[in-house]
């Protein structure tokens, strides 16, 4: 078996001059980065846990991580399938349920792609594979509840 190492460096920038003191003498502000990314990613917490609505939150990553990895195999598919997609887009959602004690868990995620191809003979061949990349994807093999999928395909 192949193993795959994976490095992150998470910063929080949200210390407003009293660190921790209490729950709401600092912000969740942070940054996302990695070895040899050129951009950061500007993150926060949840609105509901006092994070900052303009920033990513863990959750939205997440769920972004889901729908790409989703996305890659599936084009991946589609190019050993001779199958030419020439967009693809994903307005994935997903549905947090939150516990008494605070914690919580994702209990529920739809992706919605929206595919154009060229050919309207591999139509069914094309809906089928997102079956397949849901198979392939490490993100979605990882997570304990089943991932939905409702594509819609577009012949252009």
């Amino acid at each position: 078996m192949k193993n795959h190492n994976y490095e992150i460096k998470i910063e929080w920038t949200g210390n407003e001059g009293k660190g921790t003191l209490d729950y709401k003498s600092y912000n969740r502000n942070h940054t996302i980065s990695g070895n040899e990314k050129y951009n950061k990613i500007f993150a926060s917490s949840d609105p509901s846990f006092l994070g900052d609505k303009s920033r990513y939150n863990p959750e939205d990553l997440f769920l972004s991580s889901l729908s790409a990895c989703h996305m890659l195999w599936y084009l991946h598919l589609c190019s050993t399938n001779k199958i030419i997609v020439t967009s693809y887009i994903d307005n994935a959602t997903g549905i947090m349920e939150e516990s008494k004690n605070g914690s919580g868990k994702f209990r529920e995620v739809t992706l919605n792609p929206i595919v154009t191809i060229e050919n309207k003979e591999l139509v069914e061949k094309a809906n089928k594979l997102h079956s397949e990349a849901n198979k392939m994807c490490f993100i979605a093999n990882s997570c304990n509840f089943d991932i939905d999928h409702n594509p819609k395909i577009i012949v252009k």
